[in-house]
């Protein structure tokens, strides 16, 4: 069964959005007075969430217009390569951690893409598969960069501990999954907990703009139970595919720990 769409769109303005900007002033003016430095991201970050979403809207536009699944994977693939380079980033302390980050990435999206798909909840066309694609690159992501970062920082704050137990006879693999454990726990707590009190403490950003939009809210929830599962099986898939791809770049052939890039 196909997920319902909103009733209907809202139309916003330029000006509208020029309005909003007051809430912005509002961070800038708490950064400066609590001289927190932020004011220079800030501004970068409202000229560049400004020019690269506009850029995404008429490129999502051209899209939907070709109704062209080759370029729907073009565009995710490019999602793909884009957040494992910003991932690995994040997680310096991981050496050769694009490669990783880039298979755990484009693995999530195939594997859980595919599979509602397969199961009949979005149709494979352009107008579910671009947005629910981009929520599952940028989940994806985070939890996986998150989860690589906390392996890294772990590995080097750990590496005695690591080198005596591999002096004992354990292989890389066992001296690492203690730490492999916690990392994954880190790169999956924050979407878990969010769904936990989804409903309770917030209302998701899907389930809000189909309200906006008019959708009844009985869809508007159930819409917004399937992404969130679809996130969680996501987020799983990306970071644990990233620790078990990863992990074995600290080690040489030999099982014997390299010296770690400082985090």
């Amino acid at each position: 069964m196909t997920a319902p769409l909103a009733a209907s769109s809202i139309d916003v303005s330029l000006g509208e959005v020029a309005a909003a900007l007051a809430l912005v002033a509002i961070a800038g003016i708490a950064s400066r007075s609590w001289h927190a430095g932020l004011e220079e991201d800030i501004g970068i970050a409202v000229v560049r969430s400004f020019i690269q979403l506009t850029a995404i809207g008429y490129l999502i536009t051209v899209i939907f217009d070709e109704d062209s699944f080759v370029l729907v994977l073009a565009l995710i693939a490019v999602m793909v390569v884009f957040g494992a380079f910003t991932a690995r980033g994040r997680a310096r302390g991981v050496p050769g951690a694009f490669w990783p980050l880039l298979v755990s990435l484009a693995v999530a999206a195939t594997a859980t893409l595919g599979l509602v798909v397969a199961l009949g909840i979005f149709d494979a066309t352009p107008r579910y598969l671009v947005p629910v694609g981009g929520m599952v690159v940028g989940n994806s992501m985070t939890a996986a960069a998150v989860a690589l970062n906390r392996l890294g920082e772990d590995v080097h704050d750990q590496s005695r501990r690591i080198e005596a137990t591999l002096a004992l006879g354990a292989t890389s693999t066992e001296a690492v999954t203690p730490l492999a454990r916690r990392s994954l726990r880190s790169g999956m707590i924050t979407l878990v907990d969010s769904t936990k009190t989804t409903g309770l403490i917030f209302f998701p950003g899907t389930m809000v703009g189909m309200l906006l939009a008019g959708a009844d809210p009985t869809d508007a929830v159930r819409l917004q139970l399937i992404l969130l599962y679809v996130l969680l099986g996501a987020v799983s898939i990306a970071a644990l595919m990233a620790i078990m791809l990863a992990r074995r770049n600290f080690f040489t052939p030999a099982h014997q720990l390299r010296e770690p890039p400082e985090p």
